[in-house]
């Protein structure tokens, strides 16, 4: 009688061990999910956050080329950062892969493969050598690639460190407040999904 009672206080408070488990594993979930509500400061990270996202074949399959004009103008050290690029303006298939015409004044996919990797490249390295005189940071240019290179101005003007709302702000002006549907994840969390009509405010962390 004794053994069995015994069997019985031990199921009882296994029982209850674990449903007492269960709550505290709900109130994690429940503060997680509170404290994880998008951050209006989002920023892009640092360039070592580009280093690391995950990149189709499709994208990777150009690395070479990437490589060679990296090389060429003195920014080897940003080939990741050049293959996350194509992986957010094309995903690798394009023809105009960097989606680089436009920053020669020319109409967008002009330019073939590997035209477009070396204007794109070569456009990389001006921003970055303009970053480095007016004392923006790298997250700077990740942005200015999409916005151009008023987009250094701007922050430097305003703190010289990247803040999404800079960005936000900066697409409001130039886009007069007009306001577009886009469907990213990231714009749906953040604010129900759109974005200002000129450039991507995003773009920097679009989800790959």
């Amino acid at each position: 009688m004794i053994l069995l009672r015994l069997k019985i206080m031990l199921i009882v408070g296994g029982i209850s061990f674990l449903a007492f488990l269960a709550l505290l594993a709900f109130v994690a979930i429940f503060i997680s999910d509170e404290a994880g509500d998008f951050d209006s400061s989002l920023d892009l990270g640092s360039p070592d956050d580009w280093q690391n996202v995950s990149l189709s074949e499709d994208v990777l399959a150009h690395q070479p080329m990437v490589e060679k004009y990296a090389n060429e103008y003195g920014i080897s050290d940003y080939v990741s950062i050049l293959l996350a690029i194509i992986a957010v303006e094309s995903g690798g298939t394009a023809e105009d892969v960097m989606q680089s015409s436009e920053s020669l004044g020319l109409p967008p996919n002009t330019l073939d493969t590997e035209a477009s990797i070396k204007q794109g490249t070569k456009y990389l390295a001006n921003l970055l050598q303009s970053a480095e005189t007016k004392g923006v940071d790298d997250s700077t240019v990740l942005q200015a690639y999409n916005y151009g290179g008023a987009f250094i101005d701007y922050v430097a003007g305003r703190g010289n460190s990247y803040t999404f709302d800079l960005a936000e702000d900066f697409a409001k002006e130039r886009s007069g407040g007009k306001k577009v549907t886009y469907s990213n994840p990231i714009a749906i969390e953040k604010n129900g999904g759109w974005r200002y009509g000129y450039g991507n405010m995003f773009y920097g962390a679009t989800r790959f």
